[in-house]
């Protein structure tokens, strides 16, 4: 009986685990003694760990910073361009027009991935603080976010530009929330 009820342990632990060879790139025949059994699963150190299916608010700061300068940078390089170009006289050479594209979409995409970059900066430092105050992470979490993302990027400009920013910033985080929930719910990836 015991034997039995060792086996079936035996079993569900080789269904959870995966063999690993270090040594499988090399040539060298292993006896499956020296194979180590690994988690399939994620591990983590306290059960509530495994419950929350989020980014930490790290990984949400590098997430939403490195993404927002990359497509700041990639649109304000595309706008350089189109600037560059229109830029042009009759009397430039090749060598002076490729020069010209190359400063303006230089120049215009630092500073458009600059400017989206802190915002990307401070929605996933206000989400962040916003999930670890109510420890809720909905739709009103990314609304709430955009709302002082906005609000707080045109601060300086006034009480009326901060609250229209802030207005379009909650509109903007909301939109795309419930589109990515639309996505999964009737896009089959």
């Amino acid at each position: 009986m015991a034997a039995n009820n060792s086996n079936r342990s035996d079993q569900q632990s080789d269904e959870n685990t995966r063999l690993y060879n270090p040594y499988q790139n090399f040539e060298v025949p292993v006896k499956s003694q020296y194979l180590y059994k690994l988690p399939t699963s994620p591990e983590y150190l306290f059960t509530e760990e495994s419950l929350k299916q989020r980014r930490t608010w790290g990984e949400n700061l590098t997430f939403y910073t490195g993404t927002a300068y990359l497509g700041g940078s990639v649109s304000g390089a595309t706008l350089g361009i189109l600037s560059g170009v229109k830029n042009f006289e009759s009397g430039d050479t090749t060598k002076l027009k490729i020069n010209r594209i190359l400063n303006s979409s230089g120049h215009a995409g630092r500073t458009w991935g600059n400017r989206i970059g802190i915002i990307g900066l401070m929605y996933a430092g206000i989400e962040s603080g916003v999930v670890a105050a109510t420890d809720r992470d909905d739709v009103w979490t990314s609304v709430v976010a955009g709302l002082g993302t906005g609000a707080v990027f045109r601060a300086a400009r006034g009480v009326r530009s901060a609250a229209v920013a802030g207005a379009l910033g909650g509109l903007a985080a909301g939109a795309v929330v419930a589109g990515k929930q639309v996505v999964k719910r009737y896009v089959p990836i």
